[in-house]
Formats: structure tokens, sequence, C-alpha cells
């Protein structure tokens, strides 16, 4: 029996390096400064680096959502918004 239906495509492969980097960088990054150090942004209630890590993947879902629904599916420039976004959460947030 082969598995035809999964094709380990250019894009599908970095996605998964694009995933084990971020493991592996938020993993070091808690082994260096455990817990984040807690902080009250815009939101007005404490937040550490794993609540905004969180909110911005859940916001990244959300904008991906739209953007199939409303453009299609060329997620290039969706990947892009979310990742300003992100950035956005993790400096206010």
């Amino acid at each position: 029996m082969t598995l035809s239906w999964m094709a380990w495509t250019w894009p599908t492969a970095i996605f998964f390096a694009v995933i084990f980097a971020m493991l592996v960088g938020m993993g070091v990054w808690e082994y260096v400064s455990p817990g984040g150090n807690p902080r009250v942004g815009i939101l007005r209630f404490e937040t550490t680096r794993g609540d905004r890590l969180f909110v911005s993947l859940l916001g990244a879902a959300f904008i991906h959502l739209a953007w199939l629904g409303l453009v299609g599916p060329d997620l290039w420039w969706a990947l892009a918004l979310s990742v300003v976004y992100a950035v956005g959460v993790f400096r206010t947030v």
C-alpha cells in the first residue's frame, strides 16, 4: 500500500523545517530566560511569552482563514501579514 496522498513537496518540507526551527528557538529562549518576564501591555492584564505566542498563532489562523475566504488560495501575503501581526503582538501585548 502506497501513500500517494502524502507528497513531500518543497513547500511542505519548508513548512516543517520552519516549525522545527521555531520549536528549537523557543526552547533555547525558554532555557536562557525562563518564564518570559510577565508584563502588562495594551490589553491591561499580565501576559507571558506563551500567552503572546498563543494570541499570535490564533490571530494568524484567523488571518489565513479570512484570506482564503476573501482572496483565494495564494497564502504568501497572508503569511507576511501574520508575521507582521505576530511581531506587533509580541511588542505591544
